[in-house]
């Protein structure tokens, strides 16, 4: 869906589709700037689909020179909160929606649509209905059967706006009548079919309070807050695409110039991923997460405490690209766009994951030293830190075996392998407890063989990483899967979703090197043979270090090849 186009230095520039429709727009003179806006209903947490709308939105006013909104959609005060429209402005600022002081609210033009509303009355385009919601679903139809018109469809004008006005003043009970557009119920197009525009609900409105008791409908508020602010493209998702008819009816008949154009786009489906709010607020609910932020959904909160970055997610949709067809994208492509943002940006750190002690029975007692080490060996500007050596370490259980396999280059009796950033050790012997467990391995050290001496005489296979046991700290590491079960697919016979019982694994006795002892939230490392981790932002504290591993080193995942 993009077209390859030669700019004046004949450099090839590749436009998506919806640049393409801009361009012609403005070449055509049907608009003489662009006006975007992000239109979130604040009833939930957003998530890594509504990034691609935020990103496209902002990115698309930015390169015409035009302006990005963001408007919150708060029609519906059922659903609606506070908390969520704090995390949502959150959520764009750190995407890097540039919104400056064009913040809005639809519940702020409420006055303006009901006068709209009265408008449609007037011109006989608009009726109060007394049917229920059940027998107006019944008369719309299908797509198969024609809709037939309410009972109530020929109130006079004047009758009209009495019961409109009465709805206004509280005076008819909630779900007892509703305002509905005058349009055709034989149209193919079942959002054509006289739709409801207005409904009662006596509810507090998180923006204005008790004001009103009757709401819009999100069908005829939205056309109406692209209009009052001068939007030029409105650019949704495709399932809009049928509600495009109604919402240039809306515009039209409430009699607005220089109506908004609608594109529609693809949706960011991801496999094996729960997007959908009614799903997280169950979770959340249930207790299986501890929040919408919880670092193992794809909200974008959750993204952010577990560790991505707004660039990461940009490149995400990037990558992703746009289009008119629906598709799934692998979700290890975004652990793909992480690794690649942070693996040349973060300093490469000695973490022990599950400890056992290395003593080295040879390295004075008492004795110290510093090792230098470089904080990225492929990103030499981030410069080198030093570390203290001494007697006793911590190194990964894993990094040593009594009987070991063969190519097993790591600790075993008899086995020599170098620290790394330090010195050559010998494993000599083990401690077990009573029930036969390994406690601590012994080792010598050679003193020739130091990182940096110069020493050449022999080599070792083997490298693993250590921390000092006299300095380093305590921390607890929190390793994620998905949430769901992918072997299983995301939902069950019956629509529960299939959760993964190893969606979160806690190690509470790990230890980091002692530089990191004034981290902070959202600070993120890589952990040497582990992965990339990230200070939790809600659960860590400066004496008691928490870790959310982002992603681990390796995957198997390439990029699929352009064709």
């Amino acid at each position: 869906m993009s077209e390859e186009i030669k700019n004046t230095n004949t450099e090839t520039v590749s436009k998506n589709f919806i640049e393409i429709e801009i361009d012609k727009d403005l070449e055509s003179g049907r608009f003489d700037h662009v006006q975007t806006r992000f239109p979130p209903e604040p009833n939930g947490y957003l998530h890594i689909g509504h990034a691609k709308s935020i990103i496209l939105n902002n990115d698309i006013a930015k390169e015409y020179g035009g302006k990005f909104n963001l408007r919150f959609d708060d029609t519906n005060p059922t659903k609606e909160k506070e908390e969520f429209v704090h995390s949502i402005l959150e959520d764009v600022k750190w995407l890097g929606g540039e919104f400056e002081d064009r913040l809005f609210f639809a519940s702020n033009y409420f006055e303006e649509m009901y006068e709209k509303a009265v408008l449609l009355i007037k011109k006989g385009k608009a009726f109060v209905c007394d049917l229920s919601a059940d027998e107006i679903r019944e008369y719309r139809g299908d797509f198969k059967t024609p809709g037939k018109e309410s009972p109530y469809r020929n109130r006079s004008v004047e009758e009209n706006l009495k019961l409109f006005e009465d709805m206004k003043n509280g005076l008819c009970e909630d779900g007892s009548r509703v305002l509905r557009a005058k349009i055709d119920m034989a149209s193919p197009n079942i959002n054509m079919r006289d739709p409801v525009i207005y409904r009662v609900a006596r509810m507090t409105h998180h923006n204005t309070g008790d004001k009103w008791c009757i709401y819009p409908m999100y069908d005829f508020a939205h056309p109406i807050e692209d209009a009052i602010e001068n939007i030029t493209h409105s650019l949704c998702t495709l399932e809009f695409e049928d509600h495009r008819p109604l919402y240039d009816w809306v515009v039209k008949e409430c009699e607005y110039d220089h109506p908004p154009r609608q594109i529609e786009f693809a949706k960011l489906y991801l496999t094996n991923v729960v997007t959908g709010k009614r799903y997280i607020k169950k979770l959340v609910e249930d207790g299986i997460v501890d929040g919408w932020d919880d670092p193992r959904l794809v909200s974008i909160a959750a993204l952010r405490r577990r560790g991505y970055t707004p660039e990461s997610i940009r490149n995400f949709v990037k990558l992703a690209g746009v289009s008119k067809a629906d598709s799934s994208i692998e979700s290890a492509m975004l652990e793909y766009c992480i690794r690649e943002d942070l693996k040349l940006k973060k300093a490469r750190i000695m973490a022990i994951l599950d400890p056992i002690k290395l003593i080295i029975d040879n390295y004075p007692e008492g004795q110290s030293e510093l090792c230098t080490m470089p904080n990225n060996l492929e990103n030499p500007d981030l410069g080198e830190r030093e570390i203290e050596f001494g007697r006793e370490l911590y190194i990964e259980r894993e990094d040593f075996m009594e009987v070991p396999p063969k190519k097993y280059f790591r600790l075993f009796p008899g086995n020599e392998v170098r620290l790394m950033g330090a010195y050559f050790v010998t494993c000599t012997s083990v401690e077990k407890d009573e029930n036969g467990e390994i406690i601590a391995v012994h080792a010598t050290y050679d003193p020739a063989t130091k990182s940096g001496s110069g020493f050449t005489e022999r080599k070792v296979k083997g490298t693993i990483h250590w921390v000092n046991a006299k300095t380093a700290l305590k921390a607890e590491m929190r390793l994620y899967e998905n949430i769901v079960d992918e072997e299983k697919g995301k939902l069950d016979e019956n629509g529960n979703l299939n959760l993964n019982p190893n969606s979160l694994t806690v190690l509470k006795d790990c230890y980091v090197e002692p530089c990191l002892k004034d981290a902070k939230a959202y600070d993120s490392f890589q952990f040497v043979r582990n992965g990339f981790f990230c200070v939790d932002a809600k659960d860590s504290k400066p004496d008691a270090l928490v870790f959310n591993r982002i992603v681990s080193l390796k995957s198997s995942f390439k990029l699929p090849k352009n064709d």
